[in-house]
């Protein structure tokens, strides 16, 4: 993945808009008390609608000691190539759910990522900005 230059970042900042743009969207439309699975699938669809390139459940490699290892991690959505995007619905975001963007973000070798809670009752409150 590795893609950090200045470039980069000003263009992550600028998907960061309409990934919350497009969440927002989702949420306004399912409101909370859903499963992760729908809001990932509902987020998918609506980067479809507004042409936002994503990939969904990108796999992510690990590395330990120069072997590749064989785990099964995996981004639920990354956009363009530069994002990190993890969808959650739990009643509330705990260190841990922040710690396990960080690690995505320092194992892709990424800038940015958005860990989003969509069981909230307004979404800004569920949106953690997340900065390698």
């Amino acid at each position: 993945m590795n893609s950090q230059g200045p470039k980069n970042i000003e263009k992550s900042n600028e998907l960061s808009h309409r990934i919350i743009g497009a969440a927002i969207e989702v949420h306004r439309h399912l409101g909370p008390g859903l499963l992760k699975s729908a809001y990932e699938e509902s987020l998918c669809h609506e980067f479809k609608l507004q042409e936002i390139p994503f990939e969904r459940q990108k796999p992510l490699p690990i590395t330990y000691k120069g072997i590749k290892l064989d785990c099964d991690y995996k981004v639920n959505i990354l956009v363009d190539k530069l994002v990190i995007v993890e969808v959650t619905a739990v009643e509330e975001i705990a260190p841990i759910h922040e710690a396990h963007v960080l690690t995505y973000l320092k194992l892709s070798g990424l800038w940015l990522g958005l860990l989003i809670n969509f069981n909230v009752e307004v979404l800004k409150d569920g949106i953690h900005r997340i900065v390698n």
